[in-house]
């Protein structure tokens, strides 16, 4: 195990047995349940990042946190989010263009078609906003970053690229969904009642990919629960969310560690070919 993998399990063993301590989760015989509400574990625990999809909370709990010394991160989808964030508090906000996998963190606005990609609404957010702008979606090798930062971010939030390391916890159908060239993503509300990016599988061809009769947020997600549960017992991916953005074929088979060290080196050179250029 590297050696920063040895730091992570003495800190998470630090952090259950202090948690069990205060009172905020307790031992069940397989593992740590939380007891207490996130406020309390962000209060007791003081991250110094704490990020919200969908807006903000309200405003008593936004000041907890703020009050944690917590630098607040919100995500916005179009520029009106993203000057609502500032006014309302954020330190810092995520441009997540149409391109990202998962959940869409759309709040001011339900109309998935005026979704904007990552590389036009980073430099609107950028000129909108005072306050540090993360890129997120499409963003999965060294070029996208270098040119994430040309255009006004101070930063890029990276998902689909983790997915193929072997940290990840997702499925073996997911995975390889992963890696077909073919696979194409799409922007869903079946799995979940919101719209969320996913490989385009069986259950999104015939019942979605968006479908007005799709339990609203998150009931649809036990909805399909009994079909997803019974076609991962046969080891298939086409009844359960298999979320990607749509540059995840970028992705490369190398450890976390490993990547993360590779796309700074790779981002940072590129970055000074263009200072040089």
């Amino acid at each position: 195990m590297p050696a920063c993998g040895r730091r992570g399990v003495r800190l998470l063993r630090h952090q259950h047995a202090a948690l069990v301590r205060r009172g905020l989760a307790a031992e069940d015989g397989q593992g740590l349940v939380a007891v207490a509400g996130e406020d309390e574990l962000v209060e007791a625990f003081r991250p110094e990042i704490v990020s919200f999809h969908f807006g903000l909370p309200d405003k008593s709990l936004l000041k907890r946190v703020k009050d944690a010394g917590c630098v607040v991160v919100g995500c916005a989808t179009v520029v009106k989010e993203a000057v609502w964030l500032e006014q309302n508090g954020a330190d810092a906000i995520i441009a997540q263009g149409a391109e990202a996998g998962g959940h869409r963190g759309m709040f001011l606005t339900d109309d998935i078609a005026t979704q904007v990609g990552t590389f036009a609404l980073v430099p609107q957010i950028a000129d909108a906003v005072s306050v540090p702008v993360i890129a997120a979606g499409g963003v999965t090798d060294a070029r996208g970053i270098a040119a994430a930062f040309a255009l006004g971010a101070a930063g890029v939030q990276i998902g689909s690229a983790y997915l193929h390391t072997p940290e990840s916890k997702i499925s073996k159908a997911h995975r390889a969904a992963l890696t077909q060239a073919e696979a194409a993503t799409v922007l869903t509300n079946v799995f979940t009642g919101r719209p969320a990016r996913s490989v385009v599988n069986r259950f999104v061809r015939e019942v979605g990919p968006v479908a007005a009769e799709a339990p609203e947020f998150p009931l649809a997600a036990g909805a399909v629960a009994p079909l997803r549960a019974a076609a991962e017992k046969q080891g298939s991916g086409d009844f359960g969310p298999l979320w990607a953005g749509q540059a995840a074929a970028l992705g490369r088979p190398l450890g976390a560690t490993e990547l993360t060290r590779a796309l700074a080196k790779e981002a940072l050179a590129r970055l000074r070919r263009l200072a040089s250029a």
